[in-house]
């Protein structure tokens, strides 16, 4: 198959999910890049089928009919299912590409000594990776060994990444740790004849030893430290090392994986770090900071890339693993509690009513809301998941600095570095969301107010949605040829909602009602008024310069207290929405009759 870009006319590309393989065909057209055709099928990874391919083949005999473009041969016995384009470029396919998290997707452990430091570092370097964090277990964790020893036993990951201490710094912990794995001897969860994937991302001065303790029961990888210093990270080569070990023992050994591995020349990728990859080309690309929400049944996603204090780009993902809109629903409820919930409905509902809507949504994963209150109170935890969901991402993505200083092996555990956090939603240039009740709202407004909501936008931010969940393919697209990824994604995966302007102020007495105006193109279109959500409507896809005026000295539109902020913007299908509920947003007295006339005034009711 072909992976030069030039030679590239006709892409096909699958997400093998845990429930659904989604297939998309990617062509070259008149009016450059575009997705032109989308087939989907039931993944097969499990009993009675154990076969990913089935699926897969599956997926594409849908494109096939629905694209009207032959794309499978008759037979495979050569071992590539595909024709290919040589010949007749109306048939076959110029490269098949392929991401992956069908079987529960990549389950990592991750270990270390110090919990806000090296443990943290693995963390992130795993979630960036795609995975999915059983546990992250650290010499400080106020756990005994024997609890350490049990946990990881029962865990079975299928990788585990070992950290800690800085280089030339105390070995004495991290080959502790390296003894407690080794204690456990953990099983991974695929091929029982393997020996476990370890990765040692800590210490360089410890790593013979570490590798002499782990051989026994591990297959040891030794890469560089992924945290150096105390005021530095390097998580880039144990992400690759997290890829490498994820296509030779987790890929290679699930059902099916090895036929599917055979008909591409690209690595598989996880689909959260194919989402990770396109989130971060993006930012790149366009010189913008961006926030990235997949809230699923069971789990939700969170990408960010925002600047760090040396106005570098930093990525970050994480991973709720219990904060969904189905599987995960209760959970949501029990985190933010039913009064945080029932503050986003326009209608009176008894507390125990709302307990078994919940409920009956979560032993009826697959059932969608059949009346405008199922919507509602669906929409309702949807913003509190998504509250919950940045709040967790707002703790693990933050920037470090400082001086490291000497100190005894003593006090290790009290050497501190500078943590500061990276999300600034004041510079947040992009919100884009994705998943279900996010991509599929009954209107784009409703999904813009999730986002507003949940997310507690503040200043002027662009919303968006992925229009069927394209970013995974995407992101495996962009290993071969970015700009043909950038294009789609631009074009077709991207649906651009609004601009929302949101003044953040100190609350005080005998305040003006109105915050701030808005000009476009030196035209005054609206006003943005305390405790009132409107919108403006401006046309689609045009240039624009955007005005923002605050009216008292104390009031931030995103630009600092009392300035002005101008940019050039690009108008969504709503055009603009202006919030003038403050941040956080507050409970009013009468909060059902309050939330009853807002979404009335936005004929969402």
């Amino acid at each position: 198959m072909k992976t030069r870009p030039e030679e590239l006319n006709t892409v096909l590309v699958t997400d093998c999910g845990s429930t659904t393989t989604k297939a998309l065909l990617f062509q070259r057209t008149e009016d450059g890049w575009r997705q032109t055709c989308r087939g989907e099928a039931p993944t097969t990874v499990e009993a009675p089928v154990a076969d990913v391919t089935v699926g897969a083949l599956n997926a594409f005999r849908e494109v096939e009919e629905l694209s009207g473009r032959p794309i499978l041969k008759d037979s495979d016995k050569d071992g590539s299912p595909f024709e290919e384009t040589t010949d007749q470029p109306s048939r076959g396919i110029d490269l098949y590409l392929s991401t992956s998290s069908a079987g529960g997707g990549l389950q990592m452990m991750v270990a270390g000594v110090v919990s806000q430091m090296t443990t943290e570092s693995a963390e992130r370097a795993a979630l960036g990776a795609g995975a999915i964090v059983l546990d992250a277990i650290s010499a400080d964790d106020r756990r005994e060994v024997h609890e350490r020893i049990e946990r990881i036993r029962h865990l079975r990951p299928d990788i585990v990444l070992l950290t800690g201490g800085v280089d030339g710094g105390s070995r004495t912990h991290v080959v502790e740790m390296a003894e407690v794995i080794l204690a456990a001897s953990p099983r991974p969860r695929f091929g029982d004849t393997l020996k476990l994937p370890v990765i040692y991302a800590g210490n360089r001065d410890a790593a013979d030893e570490v590798r002499e303790i782990l051989d026994k029961i591990a297959q040891v990888s030794v890469v560089e430290n992924v945290r150096p210093t105390l005021e530095r990270e390097n998580l880039g080569p144990a992400r690759e090392a997290i890829h490498e070990f994820f296509l030779t023992h987790v890929m290679s050994h699930s059902p099916g994986y090895g036929k599917l591995l055979s008909w591409t020349p690209v690595p598989v990728m996880p689909t959260p770090a194919a989402v990770g990859d396109m989130v971060q080309q993006f930012a790149a690309k366009h010189d913008l900071q961006v926030l990235c929400v997949d809230i699923g049944g069971a789990t939700t996603d969170v990408f960010s890339v925002f600047k760090n204090d040396q106005g570098e780009a930093v990525f970050n993902r994480t991973v709720s693993a219990n904060l969904g809109m189905s599987y995960s629903i209760a959970n949501v409820l029990l985190e933010a509690g039913i009064d945080a919930i029932a503050r986003w409905l326009p209608y009176s509902m008894d507390h125990h009513e709302i307990r078994d809507r919940l409920r009956n949504k979560m032993i009826r994963p697959t059932s969608i809301p059949q009346t405008i209150e199922d919507l509602m109170l669906e929409q309702a935890v949807c913003r509190e998941a998504l509250r919950l969901s940045l709040k967790h991402h707002r703790s693990l993505a933050v920037g470090l600095s400082g001086v490291q200083q000497q100190r005894g092996i003593a006090d290790i555990f009290s050497q501190k570095t500078s943590r500061y956090e990276l999300v600034d939603m004041r510079g947040l240039d992009v919100v884009i969301g994705s998943g279900g009740v996010l991509s599929h709202a009954p209107n784009r407004l409703s999904a813009a107010l999730m986002m507003l909501d949940g997310f507690g936008l503040e200043g002027v931010t662009q919303i968006a949605v992925d229009s069927i969940f394209m970013m995974p393919h995407l992101g495996v697209f962009a290993s071969v040829y970015p700009d043909a990824a950038d294009e789609i994604f631009v074009e077709d995966c991207l649906i651009n909602i609004a601009h929302s302007i949101v003044p953040v102020y100190r609350e005080r007495k005998n305040m003006n009602l109105t915050l701030a105006r808005v000009w476009v193109d030196n035209n005054l279109v609206g006003e943005v008024v305390k405790d009132s959500v409107s919108v403006i409507e401006l046309g689609e896809g045009m240039q624009l310069t955007l005005r923002v005026e605050p009216l008292e000295k104390h009031i931030d539109v995103g630009a600092g207290a009392g300035k002005v902020l101008e940019k050039t913007i690009e108008s969504g299908m709503l055009g603009l929405i202006l919030d003038g509920r403050n941040r956080p947003i507050a409970v009013k007295e009468n909060q059902v009759a309050y939330q009853k006339e807002l979404l009335t005034g936005l004929n969402l009711i």
